[in-house]
């Protein structure tokens, strides 16, 4: 379903600094893993890499048989809009739109007829409990309740890979568990893939499978 192999990337000038390290990873249709590691190790920088939104270095991201990293950026902009959802840790709100219309973004630009967009945008408004936030700007919702409307927008199209950056990083526990529940729900309903980027052990707790990042590449968790 995912496969990246032999990813790597660096930052910097004339004396870059490497991020990652020919990292390796494969995720199965249906599944949902965690992947957790210090700050600053770059599980922030994988996210964006297999989303397309970086390019890396050397190594390869394939979706579902599609080459990510050999698309131009149309055609990675047109796959993120088709089949992907990502979960920011900065939310990336449009401030001059309501709720139910950042919501339905990624329907509006997928050209989902009206009445389809207003009902799955009022479903999954209540399934993130904002569904008497509808009408409200960002800038009149709290970090939580914007990070639950980011949420509504990841899955609203019901997307074939998930990507979340600490997606429970602004909730109480028991919205980080109704959401917790939701993300899994969605992958395992459409057979997909999900990535968690967290540093929550109740977050990781919730996927199939746990790695950490380290300067070496990806390992599963140790039990505790």
């Amino acid at each position: 379903m995912l496969t990246l192999r032999g990813l790597s990337k660096s930052y910097g000038g004339t004396r870059p600094r490497a991020v990652l390290r020919g990292i390796e990873l494969h995720v199965a249709r249906g599944e949902y893993v965690a992947i957790m590691g210090e700050s600053g190790v770059g599980k922030s920088t994988l996210l964006n890499l297999i989303a397309g939104l970086d390019t890396p270095d050397s190594g390869t991201v394939s979706l579902d048989g599609t080459g990510v990293t050999t698309l131009d950026d149309d055609a990675r902009t047109l796959l993120r809009r088709d089949r992907m959802g990502f979960v920011f840790q900065a939310f990336h709100l449009l401030p001059h739109l309501t709720v139910a219309q950042n919501v339905a973004l990624p329907l509006s630009l997928a050209g989902t007829p009206r009445s389809q967009t207003k009902r799955r945008v009022g479903d999954m408004l209540a399934a993130v409990g904002l569904a008497d936030a509808a009408a409200s700007r960002p800038r009149e919702l709290s970090g939580g309740e914007m990070q639950r409307a980011a949420i509504a927008r990841a899955l609203v199209h019901q997307p074939l890979l998930l990507l979340a950056d600490e997606p429970t990083g602004n909730l109480d526990a028991d919205s980080a568990a109704q959401v917790l529940a939701l993300l899994r729900e969605q992958v395992k309903r459409e057979s997909g893939a999900g990535i968690i980027v967290t540093h929550s052990a109740a977050a990781a707790a919730t996927a199939d499978r746990v790695l950490v990042l380290t300067a070496n590449g990806l390992r599963p968790r140790r039990a505790s």
